[in-house]
C-alpha cells in the first residue's frame, strides 16, 4: 500500500470537499478513498463517513432511494463519533442535513432540492470550535 504525506492527503480532502460541493459524488468518493486506503484510525473512520455520504448522494442521482438511505445511516454512524468541528469542517450542519435526509427519505417523502455541501467551520455561522 502506498503511503500517503500528510500534505498530500490534506490536499485530496480539499479536492474532494470541492468536488462533493460541486455535485461530483462519485469523484469525491473515488478521491477520498485514495486517502482512506492509508488512513490511520480515527481519521480512516472520519473518511469512511464522508465517503458513504458521498456514495449515498450518488445512489441519490441515480434514483435509488434505498441505496441513498442506507449509505447516509452507515455514513452518519460514523461521523457521530467525532465532535462538532473535524479537520475544519462545520461537522454537525453536516450531520443534521443528513439526519433531514435520512427522516424524509424513510417517510416517503422528497428530501429537498440539492444534496447538503460540507462547509467550513469558519464559513457556518453556527459551528462551534
Amino acid at each position: 500500500m502506498a503511503t500517503v504525506h500528510a500534505r498530500e492527503a490534506d490536499e485530496k480532502l480539499r479536492k474532494g470537499l470541492r468536488q462533493f460541493n460541486r455535485g461530483q459524488f462519485f469523484d469525491a468518493h473515488e478521491t477520498w478513498e485514495e486517502i482512506w486506503l492509508a488512513a490511520p484510525e480515527p481519521e480512516k473512520t472520519f473518511l469512511q463517513g464522508i465517503i458513504q455520504v458521498a456514495a449515498a448522494f450518488h445512489h441519490y442521482t441515480r434514483s435509488n432511494h434505498r441505496g441513498t438511505k442506507s449509505l447516509l445511516e452507515a455514513g452518519l454512524e460514523k461521523l457521530e463519533r467525532f465532535p462538532t468541528t473535524h479537520r475544519g469542517l462545520a461537522l454537525e450542519e453536516l450531520r443534521k442535513s443528513v439526519r433531514r435526509w435520512i427522516a424524509a427519505l424513510a417517510a416517503g417523502q422528497d428530501p429537498g432540492p440539492a444534496p447538503p455541501r460540507i462547509e467550513r467551520a469558519s464559513a457556518s455561522p453556527r459551528a462551534k470550535k
